[in-house]
This record gives C-alpha cells, structure tokens and sequence, in this order.
C-alpha cells in the first residue's frame, strides 16, 4: 500500500472514530446538550482535531444521522432482493421501517432534526448536500417500487409516486413520535394501542393508493 493510499485509510478510520464517539454521546443527551468537548472526550481526541474533520456539531449530527438513513436503506433493499410484488413489498416496507422504529429508536429520533430550523444554520453545505444525496437514494428506492405497481395496475396512476411516499413516510412517523413518547398515556386515557393504531393507519393508506387489484391482493396479504 502507497503512502497515499495509508494516509487515506488512516483519515476514514479517525473519521469512524469521531463518528462512533458522536453517536454515543448524542444518544445519551441528543443534540442540544451534547458538546464539541464531551465528543473529543469520548473519541479521545483533542477538540480541534475534531474540527478538522467536521466544521460543527451539526455536521457531527447529520453524519451519525446518515449511518441510520443507510441502514433503514439497506433494509429495505434486503425487502427488494426478495422480488415479491409491488403490493407484498410495500406491506413489507411498512413492517420494516415500524422494524427499523423498534430495534434503532435512537436512529429513528435523529430523524427529526429537520423539525429544527434553527439548527440547520450551523450545518455546512458540503455536509447538507451529502446528507441530502443519502436522503434521495432512499426515497428513489420507494418511489421506484411504486412506479413498477403503477405499472402493474396495482398502484393508482392519478397519483405521483413521491406525494404517495410522503404520505405513508409521514402518516407513519407521525404515530411512531407518539408511540415514542406517549404510548402509555394514550393507552391510559384514551384506551388506544397506538401499536395496532399504526398498524391499521398503515394498511388504510395503502387501500387508498391502490387500484381494485391492488387492494385485493392487499386484502389476501393482510388476513
């Protein structure tokens, strides 16, 4: 291996140190009282060694954000290598980011980030346009199943594929940051699962975006 080549291997592998020390820390105390100090702390390093990988916090942030936007992606790839139909797939899609929700809670939360304006004025543009290029692959994934049931017949045509996605991302989430943070009192005063909630919102959205064809075949898979 050439100088070059080790010099590089060497500056990923600190990067993956900073970023395994960021995800620490801003799982234990989320953003706001997380600090530059306690992430060199953590990665031992010195502070300003830090920012000679990462211009913020928030640059940090989103690059911890981004190895759960990968990971949700490559779960849903994993659905896609099945070739089941359009339908089976997004009943699949569905249980996996519910899946993805339960078993990377922590991830999921970082998601939410972009609820935060203030917080986007520390962010680089280098770093914004990556995580942005990561955001995309994962909705062109989505959006690409969709445009095959439209194909099918399975999916309505009236519909764009993107406006379909935003809605199931969007309606899912929404219950998922209930059931975060208050699945117990929903279930105390008003008696709801929010679980089985999720469940029925989830299969109601799909009858709706799908054809005749479509829904019965939802049908025959959701018994």
């Amino acid at each position: 291996m050439g100088t070059i080549q080790r010099k590089e291997r060497e500056k990923e592998s600190r990067k993956e140190s900073i970023i395994d020390a960021a995800q620490k820390v801003f799982f234990e105390k989320g953003l706001q009282l997380a600090t530059m100090d306690e992430i060199a702390e953590t990665a031992e390093l010195a502070k300003g060694t830090l920012y000679l990988y990462y211009r913020s916090k928030e640059d940090l942030y989103l690059a911890v954000m981004m190895r759960g936007l990968i990971l949700l992606r490559t779960m849903f790839e994993a659905v896609i290598t099945r070739q089941l139909t359009t339908v089976r797939t997004m009943v699949e899609f569905m249980a996996t980011f519910t899946g993805f929700f339960e078993q990377h809670r922590n991830y999921f939360r970082m998601f939410h980030f972009f609820n935060t304006p203030q917080f986007h004025k520390q962010v680089s543009e280098a770093m914004m346009a990556e995580c942005d290029r990561c955001n995309h692959t994962l909705w062109t994934l989505v959006t690409g199943v969709l445009d095959r049931g439209k194909a099918e017949g399975t999916i309505r045509t009236d519909l764009s594929a993107i406006e379909i996605a935003v809605v199931l991302w969007t309606s899912s989430s929404s219950l998922m940051m209930r059931i975060d943070s208050q699945r117990e009192l929903f279930r105390q005063k008003l008696t709801v699962d929010l679980d089985h909630t999720l469940r029925v919102s989830n299969i109601l959205l799909l009858e709706s975006v799908m054809t005749d064809a479509g829904r019965k075949e939802l049908s025959a898979n959701t018994i």
